[in-house]
């Protein structure tokens, strides 16, 4: 069970659900329709990291950037089968999962390094230097 539901439905003494009725509580974050995503900066990089458990990266994920716009994309697929001396149980979870984020001006698609491991897609983003502005002064004529 998800923690989610552990906190939206607690067991008390002397009363439980049938399990048709516990999965209606049961809130797993896969579900969601954007990811779940934290950004930090390292001492080189931007670093966004999105919790997609279950999936292949070759086949299930798509980056792309488009106009200085990052965008993840997820597909997941999985089947739960469960039997026991009390019967049968299966269930299907699938999903899309998107979200899209701003880059640092100047950033291009070739700078940026993906990595998955252990159920978290990485994507590291480096810190290009400022470029100078140049100031320039418009001389005010009296009319």
């Amino acid at each position: 069970m998800a923690i989610a539901h552990e906190r939206m439905l607690p067991d008390w003494p002397g009363f439980t659900l049938p399990e048709r009725w516990r999965r209606l509580f049961d809130v797993e974050p896969e579900q969601d329709k954007w990811l779940r995503m934290e950004e930090y900066y390292d001492s080189e990089n931007l670093v966004l990291r999105a919790e997609v458990p279950g999936i292949d990266p070759d086949k299930d994920v798509q980056i792309t950037v488009t106009d200085g716009v990052l965008r993840f994309h997820a597909h997941r697929e999985g089947k739960v089968e469960k039997k026991s001396k009390k019967g049968y149980f299966s269930e299907f979870r699938y999903g899309e999962f998107s979200r899209t984020v701003r880059l640092p001006e100047g950033v291009t698609g070739d700078d940026l390094k993906a990595t998955y491991e252990d159920g978290i897609l990485e994507v590291r983003i480096p810190i290009l230097p400022a470029k100078e502005v140049e100031v320039k002064t418009i001389p005010v004529t009296k009319v």
